[in-house]
């Protein structure tokens, strides 16, 4: 984790997701644990909010524009408040999860309790990214055994 002093806070990206605005969905319900998440640790955030998009689009323009922050280098920790706020499926959300560690940029969940931060945070997230890891093979096995004729 980067230098938290105030010469050079964390850099973290708050992100925010519903579908629908008029079913009584608020992405205010998940910004107000984030933000006070983020001040008890002294980190200065960015918002990033996504209103009415499923997630299930693979496109989201501020989940866009957050990767590609990320992808810049101006983010340290990316914070939602589930898991299901970031990735349209399970495949998803463990590519960006694999991005962001690459980068070397930190993820929490507050729904999930994770935190790769810390150090039960990174073993959770390792298990995870083997599980995935472990779906990958066999759906590339099962494609590769489906194109040679065999189910």
């Amino acid at each position: 984790m980067p230098d938290t002093t105030t010469a050079n806070p964390v850099r973290a990206a708050l992100y925010a997701r519903v579908s629908t605005a008029d079913k009584g969905q608020d992405t205010e319900t998940q910004l107000l644990p984030l933000r006070r998440l983020v001040e008890a640790r002294g980190w200065q955030p960015t918002e990033y909010v996504d209103e009415g998009v499923s997630g299930s689009q693979s496109r989201r323009p501020s989940l866009d524009r957050m990767m590609a922050d990320v992808r810049a280098g101006k983010v340290d920790v990316v914070v939602v408040h589930r898991f299901d706020r970031m990735g349209r499926s399970v495949a998803h959300l463990l590519s960006v999860l694999d991005e962001l560690r690459a980068l070397g940029v930190e993820f929490v969940s507050l729904n999930e309790s994770i935190d790769t931060s810390t150090p039960v945070g990174r073993m959770v997230f390792t298990l995870i990214g083997a599980v995935a890891e472990f779906e990958r093979e066999i759906i590339r096995e099962r494609v590769a055994g489906h194109s040679k004729g065999t189910t």
